[in-house]
């Protein structure tokens, strides 16, 4: 299968390239960047040296429109055109951006501050989180991979609220992430003199993976949810955890919750249940993900207080992002969902 990548250049787009130029299923076709066009690809990504021997290309829809499938990986409000040009040449496209997530058009206005210019497509497009829409996704032309925080969080979440075990109004989700989220483009709060040693709220209020996460828990509850979520920017390189703080609407104990995750998650490739009695990483920890497409999720109940706490941890930049993508290609291709994925993470890191 012939496959491109738009916006190769950046954190997300080298992992795309780093997971394909390996999968068993795929050619790599094409690249593009328009900051690097004529560039080879080792000398951006020196990781995969002997690996892609492409040089990145100027965007050009036309030759990209001889893939098979298109990953579009560039900042939110460019992918917009892209995407509806391939879309309408009969290419599969998996955005990597969020400009294809939300159903509702309004909320392009509240949450990035731009009137969508084609609501009748975000009908089309399927959310891409294979645990929560496999079979959506298995028939899709159109899939938006979702947010780092979004996606981490949401696998935390969904069992409880699947099962009406918590208050749907009252959910905070405490978020730290790594400097990798941020992404490849530097800034005067992303460079290392102002990065290191912080934990920093950035966005206490209103942060733009809030609709993801409340459009999808509101479809898996099938009433309004409401998400509270507060982000930190922390001194990792890569790596997310969500510290998902719930509130019980039924008794429930641990053994119980237990059942309710296994259900759930029983035979997902890329989904861990962490909760041990001995050692000292008795829960999820972004450490033990780095480079691979798992989420650990764990929990624990705080009875005095009736409280559910789902802890989620991910790597932003493979089920966070690009692993997300992969495994969504792998479903809709036909292919082993576990292809080009199924890797240990790196310890230690």
């Amino acid at each position: 299968m012939k496959v491109g990548v738009v916006g190769a250049s950046g954190y997300v787009g080298g992992e795309l390239l780093r997971l394909l130029s390996t999968h068993p299923d795929v050619e790599l076709n094409m690249v593009t960047s328009r900051t690097y066009a004529g560039e080879y690809v080792h000398r951006i990504h020196p990781s995969l040296k002997g690996f892609i021997d492409l040089t990145f290309s100027p965007l050009n829809i036309d030759k990209l429109t001889e893939n098979d499938l298109v990953f579009t990986s560039v900042p939110h409000g460019k992918a917009l055109e892209i995407v509806k040009r391939l879309y309408d040449a009969g290419v599969k496209v998996i955005d990597l951006s969020a400009d294809y997530r939300l159903k509702n058009p309004k909320a392009y206005v509240e949450y990035y501050g731009y009137e969508h210019p084609y609501p009748e497509m975000l009908l089309k497009s399927v959310y891409g989180i294979p645990e929560l829409h496999r079979e959506e996704i298995r028939n899709a032309r159109l899939i938006s991979s979702p947010g780092c925080m979004a996606v981490t969080s949401l696998l935390g979440l969904a069992p409880l609220l699947k099962n009406n075990l918590v208050d749907t109004k009252h959910i905070i989700v405490d978020s730290k992430i790594g400097s990798s989220g941020a992404g490849g483009k530097p800034s005067a709060s992303t460079h290392h003199a102002m990065r290191a040693g912080v934990i920093r709220p950035y966005k206490p209020v209103k942060h733009r993976h809030t609709a993801e996460i409340e459009q999808e828990l509101s479809i898996i509850a099938k009433e309004d949810v409401k998400i509270s979520m507060t982000p930190h920017a922390v001194d990792l390189v890569r790596g997310i955890l969500c510290t998902n703080h719930t509130f019980l609407t039924k008794e429930v104990d641990i053994q119980q919750l237990w059942k309710i995750y296994r259900g759930m998650y029983k035979g997902e490739p890329f989904i861990r249940l962490i909760r041990d009695t001995k050692g000292i990483y008795k829960y999820p920890d972004p450490k033990f993900v780095v480079g691979s497409n798992f989420c650990d999720i764990g929990f624990d109940i705080d009875e005095k207080n009736n409280r559910l706490v789902a802890l989620s941890a991910s790597d932003n930049l493979m089920k966070g992002a690009a692993g997300s993508a992969i495994q969504c290609m792998n479903i809709v291709q036909g292919f082993n969902e576990s292809n080009g994925l199924k890797y240990t993470p790196f310890t230690p890191v």
